[in-house]
């Protein structure tokens, strides 16, 4: 299951604060300076604010998880 298929959602609210669910459910609230670089960021294009959205909270692939097999390390 992709973003295509779950996508990350926000709300901005009023004190500046970016507030991010998925599947209904909050992830996370993004505040202070991080929040401010995000919205700068935000509504570029649907694909690039989902990958923010994930990098946001933390669930986004950075190519370093090891895909399973048996192989010495």
């Amino acid at each position: 299951m992709g973003l295509e298929d779950d996508p990350f959602d926000h709300r901005i609210t009023k004190s500046g604060t970016v507030m991010v669910s998925r599947g209904g459910q909050h992830v996370v609230t993004v505040a202070g300076a991080q929040a401010q670089k995000l919205i700068g960021k935000l509504g570029r294009s649907d694909e690039e604010d989902q990958q923010l959205l994930a990098r946001a909270t933390g669930n986004y692939r950075r190519g370093n998880e090891r895909r399973g097999g048996s192989g010495a390390s």
